[in-house]
């Protein structure tokens, strides 16, 4: 396992939402990616009480370079690194990594570090100042995957995710989602 990741061997390849990706993405993938609203309202709104979340990383630790970056902090400091899985009874949905600087979760003033196996969309939506400042797509290779991670949950050839820096009262914070096949029968 990467030392900052259940999830990731090494770091995904990221690219700037551009005008032409979106001729790229297959049908049921571009309307999770464009999704404006929360995604676990979405999926609450498919699978109701059978939707749940499992903690599967959950750590002060460094957060990737291209992460540190896209929040303007110093490569290595401590941010909180919460990796969950999405499913509904049993079946994946979308795996998660979200990066919580410290200055965000205090000026949240939610406890945005002990969420436990509550979503973290169902708390920051309901702040009715959340920006959306910025929203990268990747096509990730198998090969990036950790092994503790494949043995878990099925993993295809290829995943599509997106990631998006959101603010709360200018305060940033990163949300990485990566679209599991369950969630794209939806």
């Amino acid at each position: 396992m990467h030392k900052n990741s259940f999830l990731f061997t090494q770091e995904p390849h990221w690219k700037k939402k551009y005008p032409g990706i979106k001729q790229v993405l297959p049908k049921n993938v571009h309307s999770w990616v464009y999704e404006k609203n929360s995604l676990t309202r979405r999926l609450k709104n498919t699978y109701g009480n059978n939707f749940a979340v499992e903690i599967l990383f959950h750590r002060w630790k460094p957060a990737f370079l291209s992460e540190c970056d896209l929040l303007n902090l110093p490569h290595q400091q401590f941010n909180l690194v919460r990796e969950v899985l999405l499913h509904a009874n049993g079946k994946p949905l979308i795996l998660a990594r979200t990066i919580l600087p410290e200055k965000t979760i205090k000026i949240a003033k939610r406890n945005l570090s002990h969420l436990g196996t509550r979503p973290l969309g169902e708390v920051i939506f309901a702040y009715p100042k959340l920006e959306r400042l910025d929203l990268n797509i990747s096509y990730i290779p198998y090969s990036l995957w950790t092994e503790q991670l494949t043995n878990r949950v099925n993993i295809e050839p290829y995943v599509w995710g997106r990631r998006t820096v959101y603010a709360i009262q200018k305060q940033k914070m990163l949300v990485s989602e990566f679209f599991m096949p369950g969630a794209l029968e939806v």
